[in-house]
């Protein structure tokens, strides 16, 4: 099913950063967790926040894209919330899976959705239940830069695929210069930086090359990077660190590492009339067509990353947060439900695309808003 724009989510084309619309906050399981967080303005983040009634610590851990996202949903809810904290460790989309299957956290974050292995695997952890995947956080892979002189550098799926494969290895090359025409590109040699833990941007990212780059990437969509020669680094943070540091250097990020990191972010030829600069408001172009691939109260997406559309960004990710249908541990499920509410709500999908990431169509936040309560 289509998740389409209506006419209020109008704005989230053209500015992602604000949400579609208002959502109503869900109450955190049952009526008896009504205590709203008190203190601040109706606009202020304790305001929008409902704790639940049994304030409990929350552990979890993995994708490190959703990273920035979770320390302020986690920082809001925190003080909102005495007695109630979330401890998130990253470590990548891989280590978060397997830590949630062994039953060491309470929610992982992953940027690619369980594979049938890992739902069944899940089922260990998850007593009578599996583990599911909520949408929560929507962002774009920013392909990240640092050569002097070069401001705006457009480049495609084919080309970019050969950079991270060592298939293309001077700034001047041609295939380069021709995206690029009149921009002044150093005959240096590209500095390529990929991810060394398995993560899910590399999935996210090997899934577009495998979309759009004509057979030039030969290898599977994984979280492990094959690609032949570059740097390796570990995580988001260490990827977007290492192209700061290292002149002629090349990388992958989330959006928001970007901006953090004052990176410059490549523009993509896509085929439309024109390439696309990869902001929140284009990436949400194309969240706006992504299509629910799972079933029941599994809401993984199938997105689209071979879109010609104007102004759609095609290199998008989502995270989502794995929980247990059933089986949740009883003395922190309600802290879990307090939390993934306001992650799911307006306010908190507001206060994470203030800082680069994209507001998810309201269409998903209500799905999302309607299983959380009937988590077990």
């Amino acid at each position: 099913m289509k998740l389409q724009r209506n006419g209020r989510s109008k704005a989230l084309a053209i500015g992602a950063m604000a949400l579609v619309s208002s959502l109503s906050l869900a109450a955190c399981g049952s009526d008896e967790n009504n205590t709203n967080a008190s203190g601040g303005s109706s606009g202020s983040p304790a305001a929008a926040i409902n704790c639940g009634s049994k304030p409990a610590a929350l552990i979890s851990a993995g994708s490190t894209a959703q990273g920035n996202a979770i320390d302020v949903w986690k920082n809001n809810f925190g003080a909102a919330c005495s007695g109630s904290s979330i401890n998130y460790g990253g470590g990548g989309s891989g280590a978060g899976v397997q830590q949630f299957n062994q039953g060491k956290i309470q929610f992982a974050g992953s940027d690619s959705a369980l594979k049938p292995a890992e739902v069944e695997d899940s089922k260990k952890a998850c007593t009578g239940g599996q583990g599911i995947n909520l949408p929560l956080v929507a962002g774009l892979i920013s392909i990240v830069y640092n050569v002097d002189g070069v401001d705006n550098l457009v480049l495609d799926g084919a080309t970019t695929a050969k950079i991270f494969d060592s298939q293309i290895t001077k700034w001047n090359d041609p295939a380069i210069a021709a995206l690029n025409p009149g921009a002044k590109l150093p005959d240096a040699d590209i500095q390529a930086v990929h991810r060394t833990d398995d993560s899910g941007t590399n999935e996210n990212l090997t899934k577009y090359f495998a979309k759009v780059s004509n057979g030039a990437w030969s290898y599977p969509a994984a979280k492990a990077w094959a690609g032949k020669g570059g740097q390796g680094a570990n995580g988001s943070a260490g990827v977007a660190a290492q192209v700061k540091q290292v002149k002629n250097s090349i990388s992958y990020a989330e959006l928001s590492y970007a901006q953090s990191n004052n990176l410059k972010s490549a523009a993509i030829a896509t085929g439309a009339s024109k390439p696309v600069e990869a902001t929140a408001a284009n990436a949400a172009t194309t969240f706006a067509k992504a299509k629910i691939a799972g079933t029941g109260s599994d809401l993984a997406l199938t997105l689209d990353y071979g879109t010609k559309d104007e102004g759609a960004y095609p290199l998008v990710l989502v995270t989502y947060e794995i929980v247990c249908d059933k089986g949740n541990k009883a003395d922190t499920l309600d802290t879990l439900k307090a939390f993934l509410t306001y992650a799911a709500s307006d306010a908190g999908q507001k206060a994470i695309g203030d800082t680069g990431y994209v507001a998810l169509p309201k269409e998903l936040t209500d799905k999302v808003n309607a299983v959380i309560p009937t988590l077990a």
